[in-house]
């Protein structure tokens, strides 16, 4: 098995119906004692009241202690950054999204550094976090950028942006921007705890543990019919890319790993910015096709977790996919 990697902050903070395969996890709280932890790029959060939980728009947003620095994802606008959303009221099923940044005079912005092999992130989730999109939008020569979306059922939606302008001087953001699919609409719960996520043949299992206010290594092992998959792909430079949402307002972490090889251990380092439920999206990728595995984890949650439990893809309470900008990966 190889040593796990750490985490860089990227924000937890933006898969099936575009041809990627999804998978559905299950939660956990702490499993194992975690390895040396690191630390991520954005700057870690300090720890805040447990946001209560729920699942539709509408949240008012957790508020940070004195001088603490809120999660990402948030704030709308931030350092002069403003995430302005031209599509704010999609319809159900497929659409195209519409947004820029804008700097402090309201103008779009045009050049930004290139992170993790991207300009700018983009993540969809629903509120009650049971639908997940990991966008690739494509700007335009005027700093609109659009991508095309698939969300499947109306109700609360939260549009995450991740990038760092190429001003000097500059700093990561992740802005978060509310929008609504109009029509009838019924929250629907978490996927209940357990370890393990299943996704298009491939088990994946979480160990260690996601602690309060201080830094814990999530560990996840991917195999595939009982054997260890040694083989991982780069994505997004990286053999795994991990985004976390807070229950209730959806504070976003988005973390990769440092150094590591292959499979089929990979392994993050990330603070939770208070106790509470939490929703983990790992993608890898292997033969060519990201795949993306879901579990519910509880930060600050006394005792081990549950036995190991797989959960089949394809369930129908829950979807997350990738998209690049119009066509699917694999």
């Amino acid at each position: 098995m190889n040593t796990g990697v750490k985490i860089t902050a990227f924000a937890a903070a933006l898969a099936a119906t575009f041809g990627t395969a999804y998978g559905v996890g299950k939660g956990v709280g702490p499993v194992e004692e975690p390895a040396k932890a690191g630390h991520g790029e954005h700057a870690a959060a300090t720890p805040e009241p447990s946001a209560s939980a729920g699942g539709h728009a509408g949240h008012e947003e957790a508020p940070a202690q004195a001088g603490a620095e809120l999660p990402g994802g948030l704030q709308v606008s931030d350092g002069g950054y403003t995430l302005a959303l031209e599509t704010p009221a999609p319809p159900v099923g497929r659409s195209t999204l519409k947004f820029a940044i804008e700097d402090a005079g309201g103008r779009k912005v045009t050049a930004f550094t290139t992170e993790h092999g991207k300009e700018l992130h983009f993540i969809v989730a629903s509120r009650d976090l049971t639908v997940f999109r990991h966008l690739h939008p494509e700007k335009a020569a005027d700093g609109t950028w659009t991508v095309e979306a698939d969300l499947p059922a109306a109700g609360g939606y939260k549009a995450f942006a991740d990038f760092k302008p190429a001003a000097k001087g500059a700093k990561g953001l992740t802005l978060g921007v509310d929008l609504g699919v109009p029509g009838a609409y019924t929250p629907r719960p978490l996927p209940a705890a357990a370890p393990t996520a299943t996704v298009d043949g491939y088990q994946v299992r979480l160990g260690g543990t996601l602690d309060p206010g201080k830094a814990g290594e999530l560990r996840l092992t991917v195999t595939k019919g009982g054997r260890p998959v040694t083989d991982l792909e780069p994505y997004l430079g990286a053999y795994g890319h991990l985004v976390a949402l807070r229950q209730g307002d959806l504070a976003y972490l988005h973390v990769h790993p440092n150094e590591g090889g292959p499979g089929p251990d990979v392994s993050f380092t990330a603070t939770a910015p208070s106790a509470g439920t939490y929703r983990l999206f790992l993608d890898f990728q292997h033969e060519g096709k990201v795949r993306t595995a879901a579990f519910t984890v509880k930060a600050g949650a006394p005792g081990t977790a549950p036995a190991p439990a797989a959960t089949p893809s394809g369930t129908a309470s829950e979807t997350a996919e990738h998209d690049a900008g119009g066509h699917s990966h694999g």
